[in-house]
């Protein structure tokens, strides 16, 4: 039988609110036992922010803010779904069933309070400690730990949208090293916009202790001998949760000096604005792009799904007016007061049968289409602008196109006989990946003018439209 402590605790839920303890330091030392408990921690000194000192912080943020952090993390498996875009709902449910399963909440009491803390922590449930097996224990710390490490530097610290070190690292000159399949490397790379580095990343999940940081550590600096002559930061993440605690974090880091990062060849010129990528869309093309990149994997959800699944939700088209959840880049809709009162106006000027003047008055008002899906089987609702749907179909179809010229990617070049061994089928798929990503950049200068222009207002909504149902004013997903 399960203990007792345990019966009442719920499934976490997308309002659920948590606090996180992040601990700082300068590299890797032993786990600070209990000390997520005792110290007395920091507030978390600013919005998209590298702290100014080290220490305990103890910010608080949304389940739905951690989910988000589990879908865009990691090898970027889309060029895999081009034929199979139906498969895009399974790697999602892959990617946030380890934590629904194993991962719930309690309730701490602590020995320093901090104003706006929610006394509610992250720990692992009844079925981790009492039934899991080893190999399910390490799936879930494979997972916690990339996803806490993609929470912690974007929704923590600002840095833009991380990328899998596979892919080639941030230096164009540098790609061979970095996928270089002998070299000790870290998981993860971004640029932050406000410090002006690169940033290099390493995740550890789990019952994670000081050998297995070490370990992190020398990957680390495995990525700098290659990357040595730009500036950059070390930063590993270590998510450490055990049965009967809380999860916390552990930030060890370092500057490493060096010059200013490469400015992009192609797109927007200048600096991208403050805040998410995705409020600005229309202003910069890097951040369309990258956010196109960074959410194809919804879309292939969305667009293979089956349309009696589909809804759409109206919104301010003007993200930078919503209210932002705490630390964090996502919108809490059910608790944008002025978005309900735009709908609430809509319905009262326009009539049920009348659905496209019920459209035309909510864009005249400043809202706007945004598709939203539910994953078959989970609590995980996701979506995404028409503008941003318009940018990742156009950029799908690219891709597409390009599968059809990269050897191995194409129809007639896939293999139907056993591989010779696992790692000669990693290594080839791994080459498979690399040209079709050096296709990519490539030809990226030619396919960004159609994205941008494909994202705008003059894009055939038809296509849209497809992929929706005609409850233009519905409840928030």
């Amino acid at each position: 039988m399960i203990p007792s402590p345990f019966a009442d605790v719920p499934p976490l839920v997308y309002t659920d609110s948590v606090d996180i303890p992040v601990l700082f330091r300068d590299s890797p030392a032993a786990r600070p036992f209990k000390q997520w408990r005792t110290a007395k921690p920091a507030p978390w000194p600013a919005p998209a922010a590298f702290p100014a000192k080290n220490g305990w912080y103890l910010p608080t943020t949304t389940w739905r803010e951690i989910l988000k952090a589990a879908t865009e993390v990691g090898r970027d498996i889309t060029p895999n779904l081009l034929r199979v875009p139906q498969l895009a709902s399974s790697e999602l449910v892959a990617r946030v069933s380890p934590l629904y399963a194993y991962l719930g909440t309690h309730t701490v009491d602590t020995k320093h309070t901090l104003a706006g803390s929610k006394g509610q922590r992250l720990t692992v449930n009844a079925v981790y400690e009492y039934g899991t097996e080893r190999s399910a224990k390490n799936a879930l710390g494979y997972r916690l730990g990339m996803t806490m490490a993609e929470w912690a530097t974007r929704s923590l610290m600002g840095l833009g949208q991380t990328l899998h070190i596979e892919d080639g690292g941030p230096i164009p000159a540098l790609r061979d090293k970095f996928r270089s399949p002998a070299a000790k490397l870290p998981d993860l790379w971004g640029l932050h916009e406000e410090e002006n580095l690169y940033w290099m990343i390493e995740a550890k999940g789990g019952n994670v202790r000081s050998p297995r940081l070490w370990e992190g550590w020398k990957q680390l600096q495995g990525g700098t001998k290659i990357l040595h002559e730009y500036a950059h930061r070390r930063i590993l993440v270590g998510a450490s949760v055990q049965p009967q605690g809380d999860l916390f974090l552990t930030v060890d880091h370092d500057h490493h000096p060096g010059k200013d990062p490469i400015q992009p060849t192609s797109g927007s010129a200048s600096p991208q604005p403050p805040g998410s990528p995705e409020d600005h869309l229309g202003d910069s093309d890097d951040a369309l792009m990258g956010t196109a990149r960074a959410q194809m994997l919804v879309y292939l959800a969305l667009s293979g799904a089956q349309p009696s699944r589909l809804k759409t939700v109206a919104l301010p088209a003007d993200r930078t007016s919503r209210r932002r959840g705490p630390r964090g880049v996502t919108t809490p809709l059910e608790r944008d007061s002025s978005a309900s009162a735009m709908r609430n106006a809509v319905r009262a000027e326009t009539s049920d049968s009348d659905q496209p003047g019920r459209r035309g008055h909510a864009r005249a008002l400043g809202l706007d289409d945004f598709l939203a899906y539910r994953v078959p089987g989970t609590e995980l609702r996701l979506g995404m602008s028409r503008q941003l749907f318009a940018a990742c179909a156009q950029l799908h179809y690219e891709d597409q196109l390009i599968a059809e010229r990269t050897p191995g990617m194409r129809a007639e070049d896939l293999r139907s006989d056993e591989p010779a061994s696992e790692e000669a089928e990693e290594r080839r798929r791994q080459t498979q990946r690399r040209v079709f990503r050096e296709r990519q950049e490539e030809e990226r200068a030619r396919i960004e003018p159609r994205v941008h222009g494909h994202s705008g207002d003059s894009w055939n909504r038809s296509h849209f439209n497809r992929h929706r149902e005609r409850r233009l004013l519905g409840t928030a997903p």
